[in-house]
């Protein structure tokens, strides 16, 4: 019987310091006409949170070691065949990058096993200010950065790990992850060069962005709100209609967007291929610079972007015990300790746990709302991530003269019409303004569409009713919907290839 769960420590973002960048010697043309990019707009880098979507220590890392190199210095003679074996590889002419490329490929078809949000996948290649050439090089002969990596995900979403989307295809790396990273925070990958794909999705602002719609090159306003990009490592289709069938496909969409990065494909790649750190990255990690890698290693980094357990999740821990306290007959954790003494010591160790990370009296009652069918938010936003990843009509903005329609326009299903990606509870209270317009500027005015129903319309979801709250009611549920806030990972933003 295995109780015990993953112990995260807390995480913050760290900034680190960066000197200016050199640019790309042409700015691409901008593609896709205005009034077409505003109506498909989330912004920039969005991995959707679908709809309106501590870490800890790495697990197990198989590290590279020289035991071999000082066992030889200590070896006074050597026999005949280590003296041959020497002559020969003397006489091999095999070139550093040949030598290289087969220490990756020895290094890809080994992995080692990671916690999702352990800081140092994110740390960015060692050093200060824009990374140089020569260390961009260090890092990628590393082979240890080339190992696939076995991911874990932490306490309270651990549970989804069966929902791991994409890692079968783009199986992650921490060589993919660091060109990921930098790709995400740099603006070169813009038209103007001024937007990247933080601009929208900024840790400062949980991945989402304060402002009501997503702004792009020009200052130009999308039409919708910025998705979160964390915890899309749980998520199939992206945006907040779910037009990307990936992660992949949704992170190279805003840089030909008009109103987003305002680049095209092609140039964007012409861009990273004058830029040498890039050039030699993807030359090293996909053999090639393609749009299509950069889709890749941007997806590799944002899918490292987790939710840290939150308080909701401590006290979670704590149910199995207490459900095997009950079927003892018993309320006393004493009788844990004469039935296994093993599992008595584990339930005292999440106890702490959660003591360390409380749930106020009103958040607990929130809980017990929020999971009942007297307010039916687990009807929607359920399971390890808190969201079902479907589609629902709220009724909001279809009072609107011409609404937008959502799901419909990608499906062409009549009873998609106006309906929208439901987004995680995990992390909410960092993410404002609220809904796919970013119309609801608290979770306080959330409750409050819930509570009445939403606005009828003819496609309204028939999982929205009128609701009968108390204003402690409401309360309460705020303060559930903000325990279930979680550290996110440690991630080092400015260190850039100069």
């Amino acid at each position: 019987m295995s109780l015990r769960a993953a112990r995260c420590i807390g995480l913050a973002v760290v900034v680190g310091l960066a000197g200016p960048l050199v640019g790309c010697s042409q700015k691409a043309s901008s593609s896709g006409g205005t009034s077409a990019a505003k109506e498909d707009a989330d912004l920039a880098i969005e991995i959707e949170m679908p709809d309106g979507d501590e870490p800890g220590e790495a697990i197990a890392a198989n590290a590279v070691t020289t035991d071999n190199a000082e066992s030889a210095a200590d070896t006074e003679v050597a026999d005949a065949s280590t003296v041959d074996a020497e002559e020969s590889a003397t006489d091999t002419e095999e070139s550093p990058s040949e030598s290289a490329d087969d220490a990756e490929a020895t290094a890809s078809s080994t992995s080692s096993t990671v916690l999702l949000g352990d800081p140092e996948l994110t740390a960015g290649i060692p050093g200060e200010g824009p990374a140089t050439l020569a260390e961009i090089q260090s890092w990628l002969d590393d082979p240890r950065n080339h190992q696939t990596l076995e991911v874990q995900l932490p306490l309270g979403l651990a549970a989804g790990a069966a929902q791991i989307q994409g890692l079968d295809k783009n199986p992650l790396t921490r060589a993919k992850i660091e060109l990921g990273r930098q790709l995400y925070f740099d603006p070169r990958l813009s038209y103007d060069q001024t937007i990247s794909c933080a601009s929208c999705h900024h840790p400062d602002s949980g991945y989402a962005r304060p402002t009501r719609f997503g702004v792009g090159i020009g200052a130009q306003e999308g039409g919708r709100n910025s998705p979160v990009s964390y915890n899309r490592i749980l998520s199939g289709p992206q945006f907040w209609d779910g037009r990307a069938a990936t992660l992949e496909d949704q992170a190279v969409g805003p840089i030909a967007n008009a109103i987003e990065m305002g680049n095209s494909h092609e140039a964007c790649v012409k861009c990273l291929q004058e830029i040498p750190g890039y050039a030699l990255q993807f030359e090293r990690i996909f053999g090639e610079l393609t749009i299509d890698a950069v889709g890749m290693a941007l997806a590799s980094f944002e899918r490292t972007i987790v939710t840290g357990p939150s308080p909701y999740d401590y006290r979670e821990q704590l149910k199995p015990y207490e459900e095997q306290l009950a079927a003892l007959g018993s309320d006393d954790p004493e009788d844990l300790k004469e039935e296994d003494p093993e599992i008595y010591e584990a339930y005292l160790a999440a106890l702490a746990e959660a003591e360390q990370h409380p749930m106020s009296e009103s958040a607990q009652r929130g809980r017990l709302l929020y999971f009942s069918e007297r307010a039916s938010c687990s009807a929607c936003h359920v399971g390890p991530n808190l969201t079902d990843e479907k589609y629902h009509n709220l009724g909001v903005g279809m009072e609107a003269e011409t609404p937008d329609l959502g799901r419909f326009v990608v499906s062409g299903e009549e009873k998609e019409k106006g309906a929208f990606k439901t987004p995680t509870i995990r992390n909410v209270e960092l993410t404002a303004p609220y809904m796919h317009d970013g119309s609801q500027k608290t979770l306080e005015e959330v409750v409050d569409w819930y509570a009445k129903g939403g606005h009828p319309n003819p496609y309204l979801s028939d999982k929205i009713k009128k609701l009968d709250l108390t204003p402690q009611d409401k309360q309460d549920l705020v303060e559930f919907m903000k325990a279930c806030t979680g550290p996110f990972p440690i991630v080092e933003t400015e260190r850039l290839p100069e």
